[in-house]
């Protein structure tokens, strides 16, 4: 089948959504589909993550891909998306987040070229964006169908739009290789992989650390990723006194080694689309610690079976460092909790598994394979 994904952005972009985007464009082609991937980025840039060889990749280079577009460009892309898409003539054309479908519902509307959305957010995410919202709603009628990444998500939006939705959780990357959790050792990490910014809440988690770091001084507290709150964040390390304890490298290319090198995994996110360094984690064998109450977790992590679910309350940093305790000073229910979660991550979320509601996914949006 031919297969057109579009992305605002691959070169140097480090999220989820682009993650899934090569994971799942990658998968296709091996399957023998004709898979191209279109972006906004300048000609060529590198995507972060693995593309495969097989999927042809078309950059417009119509301003910068890493800022807010002004008008005049947006109606430049959409002008160019839809002179490209119809040259490439796609059985079925995907757009990955509202930043691009969006446009790419406008670009081919009259074509007869059906449009799947895929949003990789939730609705929580539109209250300080009306403008954004608006726009999506006003793209509903021209898209075929909207991919979320969980039922959660589906049932909170408008009706009219929750009948376009389907459910399309996001493949995890197979893991090379697993943590040891319980194992005996002189010095621990507790792993926590986000970006830098208040949706993941990093200042509950080292206010959380720090309760607990004089009882247990072989342990370090990793982060993972960067953002506009490093500054601060830095700033709260220090305040805390916790320079020796906690270590913030930035990104990696090389997260399997974070994961293999840690013995417990937090995410202290206030919401989450779809948990995926949670996932990725868990497929790992780390145990891993969040909150009850962020969508996108909460449906990843079964309290006391695959993980730990710190209770929601007004006391976020109490709650978490009540959960991190019972785990960093446990290494048998590390192990336990480690081994149940890779269980459950790699039956649900395999990329063989996902590549698979995604043909199902475009068969009916675009015909028989």
């Amino acid at each position: 089948m031919r297969l057109l994904f579009a992305i605002k952005r691959l070169s140097s972009a480090i999220g989820g959504a682009e993650r899934v985007l090569c994971t799942v464009c990658s998968g296709l082609a091996q399957r023998g589909h004709d898979v191209t991937v279109v972006t906004f980025d300048q000609a060529g840039g590198q995507a972060f993550y693995p593309l495969d060889a097989r999927v042809k990749r078309i950059d417009l280079g119509i301003g910068d891909s890493a800022r807010k577009a002004r008008v005049g460009e947006t109606l430049g892309r959409i002008s160019a998306l839809r002179r490209v898409v119809m040259g490439e003539g796609p059985q079925v054309a995907v757009g990955f987040m509202h930043s691009m479908f969006v446009p790419l519902a406008v670009a081919l509307a009259g074509t007869g070229i059906p449009v799947v959305g895929s949003e990789h957010i939730v609705p929580e995410h539109y209250r300080t964006r009306p403008l954004q919202y608006a726009l999506l709603i006003a793209a509903a009628p021209f898209l075929s169908k909207v991919t979320v990444l969980s039922e959660s998500i589906r049932i909170r939006y408008p009706v009219p739009m929750r009948r376009r939705m389907v459910v399309m959780p996001n493949p995890v990357m197979t893991a090379s290789g697993k943590a040891e959790p319980g194992a005996e050792k002189t010095r621990y990490v507790l792993l926590n992989v986000a970006r830098l910014d208040t949706q993941k809440d990093h200042a509950t988690l080292l206010r959380a650390f720090a309760q607990i770091a004089a009882a247990y001084p072989d342990w370090e507290l990793r982060i993972i990723g960067d953002g506009s709150l490093r500054g601060e964040l830095e700033n709260l390390v220090h305040e805390l006194g916790l320079l020796k304890r906690v270590s913030m490298p930035g990104v990696t290319s090389e997260i399997g080694d974070e994961y293999r090198g840690a013995d417990a995994f937090v995410i202290s996110s206030r919401y989450e689309a779809f948990g995926l360094v949670t996932a990725e984690a868990m497929t790992y064998g780390l145990p891993a610690v969040g909150f009850a109450d962020c969508p996108g977790t909460n449906e990843l992590i079964q309290n006391g079976s695959t993980g730990l679910l710190a209770a929601a309350g007004l006391d976020r940093v109490k709650s978490l460092a009540r959960e991190l305790e019972r785990l960093l000073s446990d290494p048998d229910l590390r192990r336990r909790l480690g081994d149940a979660g890779k269980s459950a991550i790699d039956r649900s979320f395999s990329a063989r598994h996902v590549c698979d509601l995604w043909e199902r996914l475009l068969e009916e949006a675009g015909g028989k394979f």
